[in-house]
């Protein structure tokens, strides 16, 4: 028996996620679909990041267990032949036994992207925000977030997660043309978790509370004002570090 493990993008707007649902088509669905036209197996393929409906991913991993004996170059060729086009496989191969694509991750990254120039041709991975910005106030949220801190009160309910607890070792804002770009690297990360402290960070950078009730979220789980979760369309998976 084989592990295989894939890197993967995929452009999220006609997905409902990763994870297969009764709903529609997911990326899980899909790859799951084709390695089994592939070899004939119906595997369990596991992802190391469920992202939600609309979310992007540039280096999305998984893995499944395979008695197939095709070789790895030829497997990614076959596979990328049959999956639809908002799916690429980057690469296969071969990893030990014990490799698991979630468990085994020690980092991810993500990047969320915000515009404030309203646009039609690429909105699907892109947040359009029409309120003024006040950018210093975005990288001095950054600044709070990084360290270790329970981020409940930013992720959606209905998990049944015991530990909020994630360790950022990243989070930081740049200006590129006018894009602002939030990137955060983190041992773990909750569902919602990046959606719902960019939704934050933007009212405190557009006036609507301030910096001190985004510290007593942080700090004292306080949610003095009703959180507001980005969208999903302008979040991306970035890497997994193993």
């Amino acid at each position: 028996m084989r592990n295989i493990k894939l890197l993967i993008e995929y452009d999220g707007t006609n997905f409902v996620g990763w994870q297969i649902q009764p709903n529609g088509r997911s990326v899980q669905g899909e790859i799951k679909k084709a390695i089994k036209q592939i070899t004939g197996e119906d595997v369990n393929l596991i992802g190391a990041s469920r992202t939600d409906a609309g979310v992007h991913a540039r280096g999305q991993v998984a893995n499944f267990k395979s008695q197939t004996k095709i070789p790895v170059e030829n497997l990614k060729k076959a596979l990328n032949s049959i999956l639809p086009d908002d799916i690429v496989i980057h690469s296969v191969e071969e990893v030990p036994d014990d490799f698991h694509a979630r468990y085994s991750a020690i980092e991810k990254t993500y990047r969320y992207f915000i515009t404030q120039n309203k646009i039609a041709i690429g909105r699907n991975y892109i947040w359009f925000v029409k309120y003024e910005i006040d950018f210093q106030k975005l990288e001095e949220c950054a600044r709070l977030i990084t360290g270790k801190h329970d981020f409940e009160i930013f992720s959606k309910k209905g998990t049944n997660v015991k530990n909020y607890i994630c360790d950022v070792k990243f989070a930081e804002w740049k200006k590129e043309n006018d894009k602002l770009i939030f990137t955060i690297t983190a041992n773990r990360f909750l569902y919602g978790m990046v959606r719902g402290l960019v939704g934050a960070m933007i009212d405190v950078a557009r006036g609507r509370f301030e910096i001190d009730v985004f510290k007593k979220m942080l700090i004292e789980k306080s949610n003095q004002a009703e959180l507001m979760h980005a969208p999903a369309n302008g979040l991306f998976l970035e890497e997994i570090r193993y």
